[in-house]
């Protein structure tokens, strides 16, 4: 099931959850969660970004046809 589905899929859910407490709940894992999260500062991604291009350049990377090759045996 892709992602899109579940999204929609949980939403559904939601919207026929009459439990006011496990709503709560829901609630604040949600904000737990964004709390949490913390978007990477500029020189972060940069860094992030010159790694991929060493990686790529030296050949540590899969193609298409191998990733989906390989997610045919999960």
């Amino acid at each position: 099931m892709d992602l899109q589905t579940r999204k929609l899929n949980a939403i559904e859910y939601l919207i026929g959850l009459q439990d006011e407490r496990i709503f709560r709940k829901i609630e604040s894992t949600i904000q737990e969660i964004k709390k949490n999260l913390k978007p990477f500062t500029q020189k972060q991604l940069i860094e992030r970004a010159k790694r991929s291009n060493d990686d790529y350049l030296a050949g540590k990377f899969k193609t298409q046809d191998q990733l989906e090759k390989e997610s045919e045996n999960w």
